[in-house]
């Protein structure tokens, strides 16, 4: 072992020594006027006080009187008591309390715990009457018992002392044991029964106090605690904590820490948590091996319990062996038993744990061994069961019928046998999911038919194995979904065969009765299950048959045991109850036959004469409750609720006949779960009517009436009509003539009241008044409940109603029937709908002024329905305009190939743009050029708008491959936000779609104006993100009725006006619904479905199926017809300009007063141009340009137009020898020009359909020629038009014109008829189409439906809103208040969270699933008319765009990026803006905070006081002069004339006042040698050092202070600071400490003056007094202020004392005055503000990381923020400590009652405020930094800081040199000298002027005067003067080389935003540095654009 090891343990072993030794020899601690004897504290309290008061005075200590109780204890306390003194001691008569009255001290005295006394040292033995005891003076300490116990004693307190246990450190684990259920395990392998708990016994070799902690992983088992580790403890685990691990066995951590050993010990336990064995079953199979072995292969399968451990016992004839294997899990397991057993062989397996076990007979096999020759010769082969691979269930099903065919071949096969295994078998059934449901019901099937073959080989002849069957029987059919018809009647015959062999045993035989009980609890069970599905088979009458056979057998064997009178057995389950009782003939007549825990029938039978039973022979009471009707095979099966049984039979079993009885048989049948009753309150003040509707002539109606008063009233029923006095069908008076009080108010109407009358009655409720009274205020509640009670007939098999009638005790929850007979009763209820009167509106009506609260709601919802339509009709007017197609207005003239643009502005905010927009579309074929989209007549761009423009290209641009857009950032708001772009080929229909979701601006995103945007592929539109917005955008501006209001597509042919009349019928329809249902009693049976925290029942369910089916078709209805009706069609005959006002499309028209097209001349240039277009045109569609056409395009507006023309012809030549037919030389030697535009590929589709195609080449040159012919005739208009006198050539003209008209004719020829040719492409599509238009293109319903639409709205809204405010008016104030609140608070929820949540789930299941995208749904805007008209002028005069202008240009970068600085400048602006309103709310926050936590009036209460209380103060005072003092003017102050209120009677004193003075020791100090003899002590001034502590007697001596009372408040004793609760408080000479000698005023003057007497008597005030304070606290209610007052009498040891006083005002109650809201008010905003700072700070210091910390106004802003929070915890510190104080105040009123730390909290609260106001003053030097001139100051001082540095250390040193000198000058004469901080602040007030001269010059003329003098030449003259001239100097050399900085041009932008928004014309200052541009909108918005040719 090496040193180092060796060393730590020689290092433990100390340490266990010495904490050993500790422990035993640990002393006690008391305090020191205390003394500690065995364990006890004793206290010597030399006060004479009684028996009872000296108890009580040692309670208050936590103590009581002494106990001797041995020799050592009273040896001990002889040492320290006075043999002259009696003492009391805790002797006193076991008595419960404490009381010593002599009637109650009886018995002998005993110790005040209750113990005996068993040592004693009595003078004399005590007297029967003592009631205490002490010990005698002058007796040896001997004890007296005495009978005086009021005396007045000196006692003794014993404290008992708490041991301090030294801790040990750990050893290593001891013995660790499990116990669980009476079994004990080992610790390595612990075994528990899961459910149970589980204690682990736990012991470590050493330690104390230590912790157990027992883990499983990181979860936390469970731990424990325990004194010493040596003694063994025990954990236990909770059956909770084993629910969270689960069965089966875990791996567990044990833990075991203390304080010394840290880290502890630790161990491994492995606990198993075992469930009972459950579910053991098993199969067998032999294989056949070599002699003399063979193999069995023993499949076993357990449900509960594992892990287990198995014994296989195979029995052959002579032989048995026994093989034992471990079974880790449930699943099925094969175990291969190897035997030498030959022959028929059984086997059994025993599964077991340690806590159950379970046996199984697994079934008989034959094993035969063979020879290995007999094996080849024979060619036998080895048989083993093939495993299966099929469904778990078909497994199941295979090893079912292999084992029933085992046990079969076997003769083993029985029902208790195969009972025992299909109930393991149908727990696994009933645990599964409803997978393979098919193959689970043939498995249930074929176990039933088994049973049934076994009983019938075999039946069950004991309790036990019918029960073993039965719960088998019951377990199959547990599950009813899985019963075939087959399986439910094999199920019904086992229930009657085993009840059938339960009733023929024999009870003696077989046990007693509690088997028969628990063998027919499954039987019923089994009957329950059938039953609860057979309603739904063919077989179900002789299912029915069989199970009454079966629960009659069931009766009759638990009757065969049965006894007289005993308790009654009764069988319960699900669906039947069996009650069955052998009592006597008087018993039955005086109980009730019920079942107390379940809701089955109960009857009750009437006295029963001696003819119907004989009063000798009990009676056997058999009851049968079915909770569904038994019978329902019947065809009158309207039985609806619980059918009950009852008979009477003898000890025979015959039955006794009960029938045609005086008296009825009362019985009790519950009502079916779910039905309801109709409640209705009547007022009978002015309406008293009730519709009332019988659904059936057989049923009895039961009306309960509840009177809201005791009044008498006659009810009225009428059938159609309203009955009268004269014409009823049914009258009565109530309250009725009977017992109970319900029976008074019921009206009973059977089927012969009603007269067999059905439908709709009227029940009339008169109130009978006297005369003169024409009204009742009251009200009543009318229930009416519809029932019918009926028999089973069995002679007819029907049900029947002789003999039974409905009873006056019906109620919600059951029928009483009251019957004449016995047999099987059964009740019925039907469901009566709320129905208001119509004929009795005006009744109702005239109960307005009452409840006006739903017609006044609806009249509102009216009211609101016509603004917001009115509203709605203005927006459906904005949005008619808005729906347009914009022809372009810079589209060319020549370009007549159209496509249409649908661009969409995002919904984002701010996505709304002012800019010029600028498109290009680029193609396989060519690129557009660039358009702007504009359009003067609306709005475009707008949020969340969609906006359509016409742009128009030469040719096709073929396949779109991106768009281009940029704007040129104008206007005010230029950021644009693009979401989508769809370009449509007008010519061919085709779609493009650009999915853009981009910002177009300078400060967002990519920070571009100019993006190119892809065209989107299909599997792009098909994106989640894509579809599920566009799906979710889509159904809220359109799907969503309500949202769609606001957000209504422009296009769409809904209207908003259409929309708000069905949102307004929807919700009329939606308030009829809920108030029809709205009241309807909630039945408290009904079984609640729990959907995690969604809870409803199956009422709820119904009610709202039926409110949608009575709201939503007429609804959906109606929003189909208005969403699907065609828009009227305009008439022919009407004007012009009506349609274009009307119709969808809009132009911006080229002849426009605005622009000056007709202005210009058409010259031969212009027409040059036209061809170079054309030529241009024809080049871009060709893949590569031509040479020669660049070099004509060069050679400028010089160039000839025959060269043109022929160069067109070249073009066109070329693209022919490309293509292989295009205007060759042959056709035009031939006159027939083919032109054909190979290149481009086109396909002219309509709406509606397409031309026949004939080839798609000619398709393409037919639409290719016919814009070219088209721009021929254009050139040829133009020539025509200038005439050959306008060229300077005419021959060029001429040739001019026929080139272009060969070309013309040609394609006349050609290509296309030339009328054809000549029309517009748009003219012949509408020519075309339009006869085919109207044939396809009339989608949905002919306009006038809309009619339709209106009158449903009309009449739906009309009737709800009427039956709205009848069912409200009929429901009352209250009622119709709570609906309206439910209703409104249901409404929202479903339109603002539930409604929503639908639309995005949607959105989402066909972004998804159906992965659909969306076709636009509104057809898309008719064009109406052509481009142009051919014959128009305006096409030959109008402009020809130039493209090459710069405002066709996309912003160049330069000015980009000049913008976006603008824009930066702007944000800046804009942020320093916010920060300094933000910065003004928070700094107005903090000074209400401030302000609000002081009070002015606390400076003249604190005056008030101070003046008061220094009267008769002179500045220097003795102690005489101290005590006179105090009795004139501090107690005349301190108790005024008002009791408990100082001076004037305002405020009020809290608590006692307190007279506290601070001592120094005796001769503190040391006196000179040579003064020795003449002065004999010497005092010291006060410090800590020399504080006398001490405690003293009257008159300060301390021998006569020894045996006093530490503990009493006595003025000569010592008391520290904690014990005070004071603090240090400063005086004018020195820091005293808050204890001291202390004495209480008391409460009144009188008091205080003989206190101040006793003090001046005993000298309380001598020459070691230091200071003297006086201190209390009061408390003025006007001002609500208390203010805490320390008056302080101090001396510096020269005998004189100074007065100074110390007052703080303190607010302890906030709560009064009105400010107080306002304050609370504010420091919540400024806590909100600090928030905001905290989490701008917080990203700012994530954005800079540690230079956050080098920037001084972080620090300020970091500096506040602390600062602010830790005033909020001062302030709570203050609160808590000023409850504390005002709480001990309240419990302790007579005496001082310290506010100290209250004030010092409220004080550093006010420093804190205080300089959070001067941190957030210097903010605002920061906000100001972009003032140029707080700018130049800043770095003037930053330039001139080294210079400044310097002479600041100049300054320093010459005041310093100057404040000592004086100070040692005049500081022991001259108080402006006494100190260095004085010296120092004179000299600082002399450079300042303010200087007392004359004090200085009165000292010493000479000397005074120098230094005066060189003072004010040295630092004032030179120093000061030289340093303000170095600050001089920096600020000019700043002003010399100041370069204006980015935060000037900010200010300067900053006030002209200002001056702007108040109309100012802002002038900058003339400056060198450069100007502030101050529009980031460089680029001044154009106009409509000139465009030149």
């Amino acid at each position: 072992m090496d040193s180092t090891n060796l060393s730590v343990l020689l290092l433990m072993a100390l340490l266990l020594s010495l904490s050993c030794a500790e422990d035993e020899m640990a002393p006690l601690s008391c305090p020191e006027y205390q003394e500690g004897f065995d364990g006890s504290c004793y206290e010597f309290v030399a006060l004479p006080r009684s028996f009872l008061s000296g108890q009580g005075w040692c309670e208050r200590g936590g103590g009581h009187l002494a106990f001797i109780l041995n020799i050592d204890t009273q040896q001990f306390l002889q040492k320290h008591l006075q043999p002259e003194q009696d003492w009391w001691l805790g002797l006193a008569p076991a008595s419960p309390n404490l009381t010593l009255d002599s009637a109650v001290a009886e018995g002998p005295l005993s110790w005040l715990d209750g113990s005996d006394v068993s040592y004693s040292n009595w003078v004399n033995d005590p007297d029967p009457g003592a009631g205490c005891g002490h010990i005698l003076r002058s007796s040896e300490f001997q004890w007296e018992a005495t009978s005086n116990c009021s005396q007045e004693l000196h006692f003794i307190c014993q404290f008992v002392q708490k041991h301090i246990i030294l801790q040990k450190p750990i050893g290593e684990f001891g013995i660790i044991k499990c116990y669980s259920m009476n079994q004990s395990t080992d610790g390595a392998n612990c075994k528990a029964l899961y459910g149970s708990p589980l204690q682990i016994q736990v012991e470590v070799e050493a330690g104390t106090n230590v912790t157990y902690k027992l883990h499983s992983g990181e979860m936390l088992v469970a731990n424990s605690s325990a004194v010493r580790g040596i003694v063994p403890h025990n954990i236990t685990v909770g059956p909770e904590v084993e629910q969270q691990l689960g069965s089966g066995c875990h791996q567990l951590t044990l833990h075991a820490s203390n304080g010394v050993s840290v880290l502890g010990v630790s161990t491994e336990l492995q606990v198993c948590l075992l469930e009972p064995v459950e579910g053991l079953l098993g199969s067998v199979m032999a294989e056949e091996g070599e002699c003399p072995d063979s193999d069995l292969y023993v499949s076993v399968y357990l449900d509960r319990g594992a892990p287990v451990q198995l014994l296989f016992q195979v029995s052959g004839a002579n032989d048995s062996i026994s093989k034992t294997r471990d079974m880790q899990n449930r699943s099925m397991q094969v175990y291969n038993i190897s035997t030498t057993i030959q022959g028929f062989l059984q086997v059994k397996v025993r599964a077991w744990n340690v806590f159950s076990h379970m046996d199984v007979d697994v079934g008989n096999t034959t094993v035969v061994c063979h020879n290995s020759s007999d094996l080849r010769q024979n060619g036998y082969a080895n048989t083993v069961r093939p495993a299966k691979s099929g469904t778990p269930v078909q497994e199941l099903q295979s090893a079912v019928a292999y084992t029933v065919a085992n046990l079969g071949q076997q003769g083993m096969l029985s029902g208790e046998t195969l009972g025992q295994m299909f109930k393991s078998v149908s727990d696994i059934l009933n645990k599964g999911s409803s997978q393979e449901k098919n193959d689970r019901m043939k498995l249930r099937e074929q176990m039933l038919m088994n049973l049934t073959e076994a009983l019938e080989i075999s039946s069950s002849s004991t309790p036990q194995k019918v029960q073993l069957t039965a719960r088998a029987v019951a377990g199959l059919t547990k599950r009813g979904d899985e019963l075939s018809p087959d399986a439910q009647l094999e199920a019904s015959f086992l229930v009657a065969n085993l009840s059938s062999s339960l009733l023929s045993m024999n009870v003696s035989e077989h046990g007693g009765e509690e088997e028969m009980v628990q063998a027919a609890t499954p039987i019923v069970e089994a009957a329950s299950n059938i039953l609860d599905v057979s309603s739904n088979v063919s077989t179900k009458r002789e299912v029915s048959d069989l199970l009454l056979k079966g629960m009659d057998n069931v009766q009759s064997a638990l009757l065969n045991w049965k006894k007289v009178d005993e308790d009654p057995v009764i069988v319960n389950s699900s669906q039947i109850t069996v009650f069955v009782n052998r009592v006597s003939t008087e018993t039955i007549q005086m109980q009730s036959i019920s079942n107390p825990i379940s809701s089955s029938a109960s009857f009750s039978f009437p006295p029963l004469g001696a003819d119907v039973l004989s009063p000798d022979e009990p009676v056997d009471v058999r009851m049968l409750s079915f909770k569904k009707n038994p019978f329902s095979w019947s065809e009158e099966n309207n039985i609806t609720g619980t059918v009950g049984s009852v008979s009477l039979t003898r000890g025979n079993g015959s039955v006794i006949p009960i029938e045609n009885l005086s008296e009825e048989i009362e019985i009790f049948l519950p009502r079916p779960e779910g039905v309801q009753a109709n409640s209705t309150i009547l007022y009978l003040g002015n309406y008293s009517t009730l519709m009332v509707d019988v659904p059936s002539p057989d049923v009895t109606l039961v009306l309960k009436i509840k009177p809201s008063k005791d009044i008498t009233f006659q009810l009225f029923l009428g059938y159609k009509d309203y009955p009268n006095d004269k014409q009823y069908i049914a009258k009565t008076q109530m309250p009725h003539q009977s017992n109970t009080q319900e029976e008074k108010y019921t009206w009973v109407l059977g089927p012969k009241d009603l007269t067999g009358k059905v439908g709709v009655h009227y029940l009339v409720v008169r109130p009978i008044v006297e005369a003169g009274v024409k009204s009742v205020n009251a009200t009543v509640t009318v229930t009416s409940i519809a029932a019918q009670c009926t028999y089973w007939n069995e002679t007819l098999s029907t049900w029947s109603e002789d003999g039974c009638r409905v009873g006056p005790l019906t109620t919600l929850l059951a029928t009483q029937c009251l019957c004449t007979h016995l047999t099987f009763f059964g009740n019925s209820f039907f469901v009566m709908p709320n129905l208001v009167d119509v004929s009795r509106t005006a009744e109702l009506f005239g109960t307005f002024a009452q409840n006006p609260v739903v017609v006044c709601f609806i009249g509102s919802i009216f009211v609101a329905y016509v603004l917001v339509v009115i509203w709605a009709r203005r927006k459906d007017i904005q949005d008619t305009a808005k729906v347009k197609v914009t022809l372009l207005e810079d589209n060319d003239p020549l370009a007549e190939y159209r496509y249409m643009l649908n661009i969409s502005t995002g919904h984002r905010r701010g996505a709304s743009t002012s800019s010029q927009v600028t498109v290009t579309l680029l193609g396989m074929q060519g690129e557009s050029e660039p358009h702007h989209l504009t359009d003067p007549d609306k709005p475009v761009f707008e949020r969340g708008a969609v906006d359509t423009f016409l742009l128009t290209t030469p040719f096709s641009l073929g396949e779109l491959q991106s768009i281009r857009l940029w704007h040129d950032n104008s206007g005010g708001h230029p950021a644009w936000y693009i979401n989508k772009v769809m370009v449509q080929d007008v010519e061919t229909g085709q779609k493009w779609h650009f999915l853009c979701n981009s910002w177009l601006t300078i400060d967002m995103s990519e920070c571009t104006l100019d993006k190119v945007f892809p065209v989107a592929t299909e599997m792009d539109l098909k994106k989640f993100s894509n579809m599920f917005f566009m799906r979710t955008a889509k159904d809220f501006r359109d799907g969503h009725i309500w949202f769609s209001v606001i957000s209504r597509p422009p296009t769409s042919t809904f209207t908003c006006v259409q929309r708000v009349s069905c949102c307004f019928s929807l919700l009329l329809c939606t308030m009829l619904t809920s108030i029809m249902f709205w009241g309807i009693p909630t039945d408290p049976s009904e079984q609640t479905m729990d959907l995690g925290h969604i809870e409803f029942t199956w009422q709820q369910l119904m009610i709202g199926v039926q409110s949608s089916i009575i709201m939503f078709p007429i609804n959906l209805l109606i929003v189909s017809i208005f969403r699907n009706t065609r828009p009227r069609e305009t008439k022919p005959g009407k004007p012009k300009a009506e349609v274009s006002k009307q119709g969808k499309t809009g132009r911006v028209s080229p002849s426009q007063p605005s622009s000056p097209q007709r202005d210009r001349e058409l010259t031969p240039d212009t027409v040059i141009k036209d061809i170079k277009k054309i030529a241009q045109s024809l080049s871009k569609a060709m893949k590569s340009p031509i040479p020669r056409l660049e070099l004509e395009m060069k050679s400028g507006p010089q160039t000839d137009i025959n060269t043109l023309l022929s160069l067109v012809e070249d073009i066109i030549r070329q693209q022919n020898r490309a293509s292989g037919e295009f205007y060759t030389d042959a056709s035009k030697k031939e006159g027939s020009l083919i032109l054909s535009l190979g290149v481009t590929n086109l396909q002219e589709t309509s709406m509606c359909g397409s031309p026949e195609k004939t080839g798609d080449g000619r398709q393409k040159r037919s639409t290719s020629s016919q814009y070219l012919y088209r721009q021929l005739h254009h050139v040829e208009k133009e020539l025509s038009l200038l005439g050959p006198s306008r060229f300077p050539n005419p021959d060029s003209y001429c040739q001019a014109v026929q080139q272009v008209q060969g070309m013309k004719g040609l394609l006349e020829s050609s290509s296309l008829a030339g009328d054809e040719l000549a029309q517009s492409p748009g003219q012949a599509e509408s020519s075309d189409g339009d006869s085919g238009s109207k044939k396809c293109c009339q989608d949905g319903l002919p306009w006038w439906f809309v009619f339709i639409g209106w009158i449903l709205v009309v009449a739906t809204s009309g009737v709800s809103g009427y039956f709205t405010m009848m069912y409200g008016l009929t429901y009352g104030k209250d009622r119709s208040i709570s609906w309206l609140i439910s209703m409104v608070v249901s409404f929202f929820q479903s339109l603002l969270i539930i409604q929503p949540l639908k639309v995005l789930g949607f959105a989402a299941f066909f972004a998804l699933v159906l992965k659909k995208v969306d076709q636009e749904e509104y057809g898309d805007p008719k064009i109406e008319g052509a481009l142009r008209n051919p014959d128009d002028p305006d096409v030959v005069w109008a402009v020809r765009r130039d493209s090459t202008r710069s405002y066709y240009q996309p912003p160049p970068p330069t000015d980009v990026e000049r913008m976006r600085n603008n824009m930066i400048k702007e944000q800046k602006v804009f942020a320093l803006i916010k920060e300094i309103l933000t910065y003004m709310g928070f700094m107005w926050m903090l000074l209400l905070v401030a302000y609000g936590q002081r009070d002015p009036n606390a400076y003249f209460l604190i005056q008030h006081i101070r003046q008061s209380f220094s009267q008769g103060i002179s500045d220097s005072m003795s102690h005489g002069n101290v005590f006179t003092w105090a009795n004139t003017s501090l107690l005349s102050n301190l108790f005024g004339e008002y009791p408990g209120f100082i001076t004037d009677g305002n405020s009020k004193l809290v608590g006692n006042a307190r007279l506290r003075q601070v001592r120094v020791q005796k001769n503190s100090c040391r006196i000179a040698r040579s003064m020795r003899q003449a002065v004999p002590d010497c005092h010291a001034p006060y410090s800590w050092e020399v504080e006398d502590m001490g405690s003293y007697g009257p008159g300060w001596n301390r021998s006569a202070g020894e045996n006093t009372s530490k503990t009493l408040r006595s003025p000569w004793q010592y008391q520290t600071q904690a014990q005070l609760r004071a603090q240090p408080i400063w005086g004018s000479v020195v820091l005293y400490r808050g204890g001291g000698f202390v004495v209480d005023l008391g409460p009144d003057s009188q008091n205080a003056s003989s206190t101040l007497q006793h003090l001046f008597d005993n000298t309380w005030l001598d020459m070691f007094t230091r200071a003297v304070f006086v201190e209390f606290t009061v408390y003025n209610a006007n001002v609500n202020l208390f203010c805490i007052v320390t008056l302080m009498l101090e001396t510096t040891a020269v005998g004189a004392f100074q007065f100074r006083s110390e007052l703080q005002s303190v607010r302890l109650y906030q709560s009064t005055g009105g400010l107080h809201i306002f304050v609370m008010a504010s420091e919540v905003i400024y806590f909100l503000f600090i928030f905001y700072y905290m989490y701008v700070q917080g990203k700012l210091m994530k954005l800079q990381k540690w230079a956050y910390f080098k920037t001084k106004w972080n620090l300020l802003e970091l500096a506040i923020i602390l600062l602010s929070w830790s005033a909020l915890s001062v302030f709570i510190k203050r609160s808590l400590l000023g409850n504390r104080d005002m709480e001990y105040y309240h419990n302790h009123k007579d005496q001082f009652a310290s506010f100290h730390d209250t004030a010092t909290a409220d004080a550093v609260l006010g420093y804190l405020i205080a300089f959070l106001v001067l941190l957030a003053t210097v903010k605002l030097w920061h906000l100001m930094r972009f003032n140029p001139k707080l700018h130049m100051i800043t770095a003037t001082l930053q330039r001139a800081w080294t210079d400044i540095s310097g002479f600041i250390l100049v300054i320093t040193i010459m005041f310093l040199a100057y404040s000592m000198i004086s100070n040692l000058m005049y500081g022991w004469k001259l108080y402006s000298y006494r100190t260095l901080l004085d010296s120092a602040l004179t000299m600082v007030s002399l450079q300042l002027g303010i200087f007392n001269y004359d004090e200085v010059l009165d000292y010493n003329p000479v000397l005074g005067a120098f230094l005066i003098g060189s003072c004010i030449i040295f630092m004032t003259f030179v120093v000061l003067n030289l340093f303000i001239s170095v600050i001089l100097v920096a600020f000019t050399q700043e002003q010399m080389h100041h370069k204006p900085s980015e935060e000037e041009e900010i200010v300067d932008l900053m006030l002209m935003k200002f001056c702007s928004l108040f109309g100012i014309k802002y002038k900058k200052e003339e400056s060198n540095s450069p100007k502030v541009i101050a529009n980031h909108a460089s680029v001044t918005k154009q106009g409509p654009s000139t465009i030149s040719s």
